[in-house]
């Protein structure tokens, strides 16, 4: 059945845009994020729209997904008019994309491409786990116009992936680098998870320096939240798991700050390190600057000029929506020049660009030269009136945009 999502008001049957945010569409990058909700077995930790085989039921399949898919795609075409905004960005994510065969999702590029046009230069991901795929698969994906891939790796230690469920050995990611290169894929990203239940310091040494040795281009490093209502969490509460300590956390952080540094790696947001601007995931940029785009798929996120909405989530509430010629939209909200003025302060101090400290309310501003004075933050070389977070302000993202967007 499907989860309980955020209130907003309904989406119109057609998918209908208010005129200003579809009069505002083109006047930023535009981009797509087709979500695939399947995977082979749930991980522990994961509270994503994702469903696995056992849990999918009945009015859904995998093998219907792509042509469901296509089918927003073409809504998205109609919503959106005829407006030529070729797509600088498609980013496919999941659960595990790679769960569907390479044609398939080969076949949701092309219509894409057929209804809207890619830009010369565009970036095309899928997001992989690294048991997920092999030589052949990868080079039909780049065949078929891709150019950037995902691993999720999250650590290089048996027993610590084991506590997250997750499917792969180790070594097998660092495989995966070198096939995903022979291919032909220009950017290759490794995905890695510190902080898990049972994971020394030298656990997640030795995974930051399997990541280095493999020598992707992109490196994203996430500390493990423990949500309610998964598998990790149970786990924890019965005490069959120790709790995470905040202070482990900042210590990995910090050491993958370092080792990535030492490296050639340098961070562009407060997760993510690169080994030069141009391996940047350029989709994610377009999330935190405030771009357009259209999210495909059961429970995916759109936002068009101020206008965000969501799908239903079920993959079978989806199929019927859209096999029906309607909008799997469950529900949107308009933001407010508020709204959007916060989420701009949110989003760009976690990059390395830096936030301009005009889009601060007094009171905001007053909290930046405080935080200047605390080393949290630095000004920006450059960059009149800009400042940056530093090594510590990261640390404390959370609570510096608090203070700033008071």
């Amino acid at each position: 059945m499907p989860s309980v999502q955020l209130d907003g008001d309904p989406v119109p049957p057609d998918g209908a845009l208010p005129a200003a945010s579809l009069e505002s569409f083109g006047t930023r990058p535009f981009g797509f994020y087709v979500h695939v909700p399947y995977c082979s077995t749930r991980c522990g930790y994961c509270d994503f729209n994702t469903y696995t085989a056992a849990e999918l039921g009945g009015g859904a399949s995998q093998a219907g997904y792509a042509q469901n898919a296509i089918a927003e795609i073409r809504t998205a075409r109609r919503v959106l008019g005829e407006a030529y905004v070729p797509v600088e960005t498609v980013f496919f994510g999941g659960g595990t994309p790679t769960q569907l065969p390479a044609s398939d999702l080969v076949a949701m590029l092309k219509a894409i491409k057929a209804e809207f046009g890619l830009s010369s230069e565009a970036e095309i991901t899928t997001e992989a786990n690294p048991d997920s795929v092999d030589e052949k698969y990868l080079v039909e994906l780049v065949e078929g116009g891709f150019n950037r891939i995902s691993f999720g790796m999250q650590s290089a230690r048996p027993h610590v992936l084991q506590i997250l469920d997750r499917t792969h050995t180790p070594g097998r990611p660092e495989q995966a680098v070198r096939w995903a290169y022979d291919a032909g894929f220009e950017q290759v990203n490794l995905d890695l998870i510190y902080g898990t239940p049972g994971e020394s310091d030298e656990d997640w040494r030795a995974s930051l320096e399997a990541v280095i040795s493999a020598y992707p281009d992109h490196v994203s490093a996430y500390s493990l939240i423990v949500e309610e209502g998964t598998r990790l969490a149970a786990r924890i509460k019965r005490g069959e798991l120790p709790t995470i300590d905040e202070d482990v956390h900042a210590d990995r952080y910090l050491m993958a700050d370092q080792l990535l540094a030492e490296a050639g790696y340098r961070w562009y947001e407060v997760s993510n390190w690169a080994v030069s601007e141009d391996a940047h995931c350029r989709h994610n940029m377009l999330y935190w600057t405030g771009g357009h785009w259209w999210g495909v798929g059961p429970g995916a996120h759109s936002h068009i000029g101020g206008t965000r909405w969501w799908n239903v989530k079920h993959p079978a509430a989806y199929a019927q929506r859209v096999e029906a010629g309607l909008s799997p939209g469950h529900a949107r909200e308009v933001l407010s020049a508020e709204d959007r003025r916060i989420e701009r302060i949110l989003l760009e101090l976690r990059i390395s660009d830096g936030l301009d400290l005009s889009v601060l309310t007094e009171k905001g501003r007053t909290a930046a030269q405080h935080a200047l004075e605390e080393e949290l933050l630095e000004p920006l070389p450059f960059a009149d009136g800009h400042a940056v977070l530093t090594r510590r302000g990261r640390l404390l993202a959370d609570a510096v945009v608090r203070d700033l967007t008071d």
